[in-house]
């Protein structure tokens, strides 16, 4: 469906850029250009995707949670964070009350909507009308009908994407529904985690070519058509890359960041993050950090430069040895992927793997998707390598994708033995058993001649 979907939008503009730039790992190398779809054409492969996602998807997590009636409220300048994930495009706001409701039952899945306004499919409009109290009135009266066992409502003291509902809707709500059902109600956390963290075969399919876009635009703006030693800041290399997303009409989700680190900049063992602003210079080693959603899902992406001395003498052999050592690290941690391990518990694991191998690593991975922070099992904070409350303790599941992101610091014996922290973020997918990286990693320098 998505294949056809997607030969039938119109693609307005693409992105070539040299393959060598880039080594993607997985013997799979990303060359020639790649598509953009125009805003116009988006819509209809998001919408494919929403109505597969709720109609397959939903149902299985709503009867894991134990939740037969899922109730989404939003007001204009006030939408749940969860809202946009569950409709149809092109919206890009709440409609003055906007009620989603959807009911399991023994025959399957009703969606339904109570608002001023339809929503079309794939939601079937339970009353639509104009005074805000009917309204209201409406929703009491259809879930006395459906008479659920348990009402999920966003509220949440630890997971802010499931705390959408605001006081002002929860207090209507509690005024509308029967007495008899108040007890009914429930926090719907669990089942706004699992909704946002779980990709379908049809986001995994399409998931690898959002982040090659970003990964390539990373190897266009670490490369000589961008930077030009002894001239180009690192300012302008991130605003390079930020402009580079505006002109291909991809969204970045934060500012991008680059930063170098060169001999006589010390990175001591204690510093969580190294690397300083400034002009570029020929023997530094750069870092960028970089973000973009498209087709509504996130990226978040680090990779690491080198800018050539003259004279041709290559990289230095300390410098490929530390992002081998990178590699490593991203192994360990992978490697430690089991479902219904805690994220507490796989940071733990990796930790004792790189202590065994003698390594300075740090872990801090997050969830993607919907988010580029997205709910899951946070695998370690950057500025805690100790266990995470609640977030940490959530379990691995399967169809879940990560931005595998940390750092390796190593010394380079043609620095003095100086320490470089290699800094790098590949997102990855796991399916139960393995992790896969959406568009390789990268297991070789960026090269600026």
């Amino acid at each position: 469906m998505l294949l056809r979907v997607l030969t039938a939008a119109l693609t307005v503009a693409t992105l070539a850029l040299p393959a060598q730039a880039d080594d993607f790992d997985q013997g799979r190398v990303i060359e020639g250009d790649r598509a953009v779809l125009d805003y116009r054409a988006r819509p209809a492969v998001e919408n494919a995707m929403v109505s597969d996602r709720l109609q397959n998807l939903l149902p299985e997590l709503m009867d894991e949670t134990g939740i037969d009636m899922w109730l989404v409220i939003n007001r204009e300048y006030a939408e749940d964070p969860v809202y946009f994930t569950l409709i149809p495009q092109p919206a890009f706001a709440a409609r003055r009350t906007t009620i989603l409701m959807f009911h399991r039952h023994e025959d399957g899945l009703d969606m339904l909507t109570v608002n001023r306004y339809p929503l079309g499919d794939p939601y079937e409009a339970a009353w639509e009308g104009g005074d805000l109290d009917e309204q209201w009135e409406a929703l009491g009266d259809l879930i006395a009908e459906k008479n659920p066992r348990r009402i999920g409502i966003n509220v949440s003291n630890d997971w802010p994407v499931a705390d959408g509902l605001t006081h002002g809707l929860h207090q209507r709500l509690l005024e509308v529904l029967p007495r008899r059902l108040e007890n009914r109600l429930t926090s719907a956390e669990d089942l706004v985690v699992r909704w946002i963290e779980t990709r379908s075969e049809m986001e995994l399919e399409t998931y690898g070519h959002t982040v090659g876009l970003a990964r390539m635009v990373i190897g266009e703006a670490f490369s000589s058509r961008v930077i030009t030693p002894g001239v180009t800041t690192t300012d302008d290399v991130a605003w390079y890359i930020r402009q580079r997303f505006e002109d291909l009409n991809l969204d970045p989700w934060f500012m991008p960041y680059v930063n170098l680190q060169r001999p006589g900049l010390a990175c001591e063992v204690d510093n969580p993050f190294c690397g300083e602003s400034g002009v570029i210079k020929r023997g530094d080693v750069l870092h960028t950090d970089v973000g973009i959603c498209y087709l509504k899902l996130c990226t978040d992406t680090q990779e690491m430069a080198y800018v050539a001395r003259t004279g041709g003498a290559g990289i230095p052999d300390g410098l490929k040895a530390a992002l081998a050592t990178g590699n490593e690290w991203q192994d360990h941690l992978t490697s430690s992927f089991e479902t219904g391990l805690t994220g507490n518990e796989i940071l733990a694991a990796t930790i004792a793997k790189c202590e065994a191998a003698g390594m300075m690593c740090s872990t801090y991975t997050h969830p993607i998707g919907f988010f580029g922070h997205a709910p899951g099992p946070t695998i370690g904070m950057w500025d805690n390598q100790g266990d995470t409350a609640v977030r940490g303790d959530w379990p691995l599941h399967e169809n879940t994708c990560y931005a595998i992101e940390g750092n390796a610091k190593a010394p380079v014996p043609e620095w003095d033995g100086q320490l470089v922290q290699i800094k790098l973020e590949q997102d990855a997918c796991f399916d139960g058993e393995m992790v896969t990286y959406a568009a390789g990693r990268q297991t070789k320098w960026h090269i600026i001649d």
